[in-house]
């Protein structure tokens, strides 16, 4: 994620601002461009400062749930991140806005990432078959029903609204026994699935896939039920990201594609802060790294890594000091990093095709 300046005073800005709060400018999101933009009114539209055209704000916007923009001479109603849902809760009902409003602001980051790795993300209006879409429901009123469950289906994600409770979330996440849930975590993970349909299985990739991660032909609903009752391996963390990705190579690569993007986008802002670690303890400074290029457009995975460890070991021990648990609680092992680079490539268009 990148740091932004207002185009009318140079106050930093954050993704999520829609308001400068240095000369008040109303603010948002270009997605053609990547810039957050300081507006001037133009008419019934809004002209960005700095950029050409005119614009006016996604629909949702009425609802404090979107900061992005559409071209004002287009008939759609949504901008490119909101133009993917499919189904969202009622918003008449005002407690589902403030967890729609939460789950929106997740997505926005997901499809940031997804258009500054330049990978497709058609709508299902563009392509009806297999358009990236979102369904975010809320749990039905019947007291002991059926809960809504997080997941993909032929790519339609579905991010049930109780995940944003985060009272809810941690219980989930304790009785899974899972170091890490967000909801951030949920879109990038769910994504990974949607792109092996994508760019593995539609893109000639799957032998090469299945040599990385295994044979993901294996039953799946037998796979799942036997890692529920069974646990992960014992030396799990030697090849796998997580204990969940033991569950079936389509866990794995989503559980891998989701870490990836965590990577990407951290070391960003990461950059865009210009941080740098150099513990003094490390004479040979095996712990250290200086930030400074451009993680969406890095050349190998060993680049990312190679910054990626030192900042999360500087990050874990930041919010241990806080007395917060690990912000990032997992081992990257050799055979991890491999995978990662498989997925860097896949993502690069370089892994090698089984044709």
């Amino acid at each position: 994620m990148k740091l932004f300046r207002c185009q009318a005073c140079g106050q930093l800005l954050y993704f999520e601002n829609t308001i400068c709060e240095r000369c008040r400018h109303q603010l948002g999101y270009r997605a053609d461009i990547g810039l957050l933009c300081a507006l001037e009114p133009e008419g019934e539209a809004f002209r960005t400062l700095g950029h050409p055209g005119q614009w006016r704000a996604c629909d949702n916007a009425s609802h404090a749930a979107c900061n992005w923009l559409v071209p004002a001479e287009s008939p759609a109603r949504f901008c490119q991140a909101c133009s993917h849902n499919h189904l969202v809760p009622d918003l008449t009902v005002p407690a589902n806005l403030p967890p729609w409003r939460l789950i929106e602001a997740a997505k926005r980051r997901l499809i940031y990432s997804l258009l500054h790795l330049t990978l497709p993300v058609p709508t299902r209006t563009e392509q009806p078959e297999t358009g990236l879409a979102f369904d975010i429901l809320a749990d039905p009123p019947v007291t002991g029903g059926p809960k809504v469950m997080t997941g993909h289906d032929n790519g339609l994600i579905t991010i049930a609204l109780a995940e944003a409770d985060d009272a809810l979330r941690e219980q989930r996440r304790a009785a899974m026994g899972e170091p890490y849930r967000t909801l951030l975590g949920h879109f990038r993970h769910e994504s990974g699935h949607y792109y092996w349909d994508r760019l593995v299985r539609d893109g000639g990739q799957l032998e090469a896939c299945r040599a990385v991660f295994g044979d993901e032909s294996l039953d799946y609903n037998a796979a799942l039920q036997a890692h529920y009752a069974n646990g992960a391996p014992a030396d799990w963390q030697e090849s796998f990201v997580s204990s969940y990705a033991t569950a079936h190579p389509w866990e794995d690569f989503a559980e891998t594609w989701a870490h990836y993007l965590h990577i990407v986008d951290t070391l960003e802002i990461a950059a865009a802060f210009g941080i740098s670690v150099q513990p003094q303890l490390d004479r040979r400074d095996e712990m250290s790294a200086e930030i400074d290029f451009d993680s969406y457009a890095a050349p190998d995975i060993e680049t990312l890594t190679a910054a990626w460890l030192p900042l999360t070991s500087a990050m874990n021990e930041l919010s241990r000091s806080m007395g917060a648990r690990d912000l990032y609680p997992f081992i990257l092992s050799p055979a991890v990093i491999a995978k990662l680079g498989f997925i860097h490539g896949l993502v690069r268009g370089q892994p090698v095709s089984d044709k």
